[in-house]
């Protein structure tokens, strides 16, 4: 065989982050075919998983920061940056994850931890934050993220508003003279994977209020107080970005970040294969296995997988997937570039045990990729 094996996942949600994931493929591969090359890049779509992409690249280094989470404990978060940038990851500050099992706290879950997670990677002089947005707890619209940045969301009083999404129909100004002058020199890139609007049928409590425990009433307040917080914001900032894609990404946050923070919208998926130098090691590769957990029709809708597989065939390399299942039909795979799909549940049909053994599995996968390709 010519050229290496590039080994680009995504994570397996609830089992192996992606370099785990990588590394048991890429490790069955070797076993398999003794001397074959093989590069792991691990990658994500913004969500969570991104700053362990960007680390797994060896140019960032890890920190941590203790923030407010969005029910108001304090956590620990993590991001990864160098003498330039900061990966920072909603998930790690303010993530649906971070609430116990069962806990959902739609109406006052808040953003705010993002906020001082980016204000940390501005104590670190970075001129670019590249923020990975996805399962955020809350749905405020990022007006808990621009609080901890200095901005102030007040009511007919003058009082600040309580935070979470459901505190901003009380809202009656936005005050943005407050905010950290320092964002004034730094890019924010927001990356994500979702496209939604901020509000209507198709925005941020719609469509993902109810992942996160809102009930249908809650959902009809958080979509209204949502519309009010997009024309005020408006006003203080000189532009309300309320129907761009992205805007409804992680509660509203996208919003917030383009709105007041000028970020630049982009897929996630192009800004960590970006990160992690993926085109350079595409260069001369003779196969390319990427995947995820669930491979469906998500996947072809900008998830990395599917980013992935594209750059792949583009490139004229053939790209296969592993995945934990798989709903693709093959007019489904082929659409999405796949050559063909080593699911775990082929192996092991127990969901159960298939999770707690998944790098062994995947271990075994990679030696029967190495059987039919190389």
């Amino acid at each position: 065989m010519t050229g290496h094996v590039l080994v680009a996942p995504d994570k397996f949600k609830g089992s192996l982050t992606a370099p785990e994931v990588a590394e048991a493929v890429a490790s069955g591969l070797r076993d398999r075919v003794p001397g074959v090359e093989t590069r792991c890049v691990p990658v994500a779509d913004g969500g969570d998983g991104t700053v362990r992409a960007a680390l797994a690249t060896g140019l960032f280094e890890p920190a941590r920061v203790r923030v407010t989470g969005p029910t108001g404990r304090r956590v620990s978060a993590e991001m990864a940056v160098n003498e330039d940038t900061a990966v920072v990851e909603l998930a790690a500050a303010s993530g649906l994850a971070l609430l116990a099992p069962g806990e959902f706290d739609p109406l006052t879950a808040s953003s705010f931890g993002t906020g001082e997670l980016i204000a940390a990677a501005l104590d670190r002089g970075v001129r670019t934050v590249v923020l990975g947005v996805g399962g955020s707890a809350s749905t405020d619209g990022g007006a808990g993220m621009l609080a901890a940045l200095g901005a102030r969301f007040l009511d007919g009083s003058g009082v600040p508003i309580p935070r979470g999404g459901g505190g901003l129909d009380r809202l009656a100004e936005v005050d943005l003279s407050g905010l950290d002058p320092r964002l004034s020199a730094v890019d924010v890139v927001l990356a994500s994977d979702v496209d939604n609007p901020l509000c209507g049928s198709g925005g941020a409590a719609r469509v993902y209020g109810p992942q996160k425990g809102a009930g249908e009433r809650e959902v009809r307040r958080l979509d209204t107080a949502l519309e009010r917080f997009a024309v005020l914001v408006g006003r203080a900032s000189g532009h309300s970005p309320a129907e761009r894609p992205g805007a409804g990404a992680a509660g509203g946050v996208g919003f917030g970040a383009m709105a007041v923070l000028s970020a630049t919208f982009r897929s996630g998926s192009d800004v960590v294969l970006e990160l992690a130098g993926f085109d350079r090691h595409l260069e001369g590769a003779a196969l390319v296995v990427t995947g995820e957990g669930a491979l469906d029709e998500q996947t072809l809708r900008g998830k990395a997988p599917g980013v992935v597989a594209s750059r792949a065939v583009k490139a004229g390399v053939p790209a296969v997937a592993v995945a934990g299942q798989c709903a693709l039909s093959a007019s489904g795979l082929s659409e999405g570039g796949f050559s063909a799909v080593y699911a775990l549940s082929h192996v092991q049909p127990n969901t159960r045990l298939s999770i707690r053994r998944a790098a062994t599995l995947l271990h075994g996968l990679g030696e029967h990729i190495a059987e039919d390709w190389l």
